[in-house]
């Protein structure tokens, strides 16, 4: 099976502060992967270093078969244009109209007197269409992103992935802002869009009952380094209160809520 990521051995400081520690991984293509892990392991810094935005003070990361920490300039653009992110928040442009927001995803492919016509004349329009029709926002297509709810800004983000065409989805907790119900249908919607688009699909996750019918592998971090990896049903209460520590409380962890709650979405196989 092809590589989507691999890392050797990374570590990732700033200043003297180290944030991650000895990573060694491999995230295979068409995966579909969580990272877990209690606040301050690193979990947001490893995203951002698959996605080439930092590059590892120690190691190596190759992201679909290129060494990040080489990369300048073209070749690093070009990568990134491969690399489709999903934030918590701040993932539409306030200013700029949902169709605009959407064809943000094209920018990697067009060239800057394009862009800026777009702007007047939006180009692609039917690809714009076309994504807010799958993500059930159709009627949305002219609307301001005040003018809608979180759950709904999130659904325009992701249209913006499909119409970007990504061979890498990186979902920084996409669904904390949300509502358990609202979260299970934007995790349902982001694997159908990775489904539909072949990409490997990796998401930092911190509503744990969301892991199961969703992910094939989940990775745990803890204090910058690989504290666990499995499957969503090897996880116990155990394990969890372990890797959490004085956070398991405040979360309302329990057994129960991880085992029982199997797979309680459409999507379960």
């Amino acid at each position: 099976m092809k590589r989507a990521f691999h890392l050797e051995h990374v570590g990732m400081s700033f200043g003297h502060a180290a944030v991650l520690r000895d990573i060694s991984l491999d995230i295979f293509e068409g995966e579909r992967l969580a990272v877990i892990g209690p606040s301050g392991a690193g979990k947001t810094t490893l995203f951002r270093l698959l996605s080439a935005v930092l590059k590892p003070t120690t190691g190596r990361i190759t992201t679909l078969g290129r060494d990040t920490k080489g990369l300048r300039g073209r070749s690093l653009r070009k990568l990134r244009r491969e690399i489709g992110i999903l934030y918590q928040t701040d993932n539409l442009i306030p200013h700029l109209r949902v169709v605009h927001n959407v064809l943000m995803g094209r920018l990697g492919r067009w060239s800057l007197p394009r862009a800026l016509l777009s702007l007047i004349w939006p180009q692609n329009l039917h690809l714009a269409k076309a994504a807010l029709t799958r993500v059930e926002l159709q009627d949305k297509l002219w609307a301001m992103p005040g003018e809608l709810s979180g759950g709904q800004q999130q659904r325009v983000a992701m249209a913006r992935l499909l119409v970007q065409q990504p061979r890498v989805m990186l979902a920084d907790e996409p669904v904390s802002q949300l509502d358990i119900r609202l979260g299970r249908e934007i995790i349902e919607l982001l694997n159908g869009i990775a489904a539909s688009l072949g990409t490997t699909l990796l998401v930092n996750l911190h509503t744990l009952e969301l892991l199961h019918g969703h992910f094939e592998r989940v990775i745990a971090l803890q204090d910058g380094r690989i504290f666990w990896s499995g499957t969503p049903e090897q996880i116990s209460g155990e394990l969890l209160r372990e890797l959490y520590g004085a956070e398991y409380r405040v979360m309302h962890l329990n057994e129960q809520s991880i085992e029982t709650k199997k797979c309680p979405g459409p999507a379960c196989p």
